[in-house]
């Protein structure tokens, strides 16, 4: 059954026509006790079929623990958003509602290798010195 409304998938698949580089989609799931993969999973899986330049890789949350280590993925689901590099992009949770925008702006984001960031800010970003691990939080309400 298909998640994304007809309207939904050809405004994507127009959105998606301006990708100039692949991007790879890296989802940590599990079977059992996780009340929201089974919908990420098909949501991504959606997203993904709607472009030739996205793959989804999916990886299991326990089976693949180191792998999950590695990339600091302590929760699922977990999404993880490659392009020529690791970005360091992850989302938790259903990427749905104003997620899903998140979502959608980061695969654009990263296949177009585009940060949008000011001037100003990349200054200041090039004082840093040492390692920052920065999380944004989003909630609907």
């Amino acid at each position: 059954m298909a998640i994304l409304k007809d309207n939904d998938r050809k405004q994507l698949t127009e959105i998606f026509g301006q990708l100039t580089n692949p991007v790879k989609l890296v989802l940590f799931t599990q079977d059992v006790e996780c009340d929201y993969c089974q919908i990420t999973h098909e949501m991504v899986e959606e997203v993904c079929s709607l472009s030739p330049k996205l793959t989804l890789e999916v990886k299991d949350f326990v089976k693949d623990e180191a792998e999950a280590e590695k990339m600091g993925i302590d929760k699922i689901p977990a999404l993880a958003i490659f392009g020529d590099k690791d970005y360091g992009i992850r989302l938790y949770g259903v990427p749905s509602g104003y997620e899903f925008s998140s979502l959608i702006e980061s695969i654009v984001d990263v296949s177009l290798r585009r940060h949008g960031l000011p001037d100003n800010v990349l200054a200041e970003l090039a004082k840093v010195d040492k390692p920052v691990r920065m999380q944004v939080l989003i909630t609907p309400t």
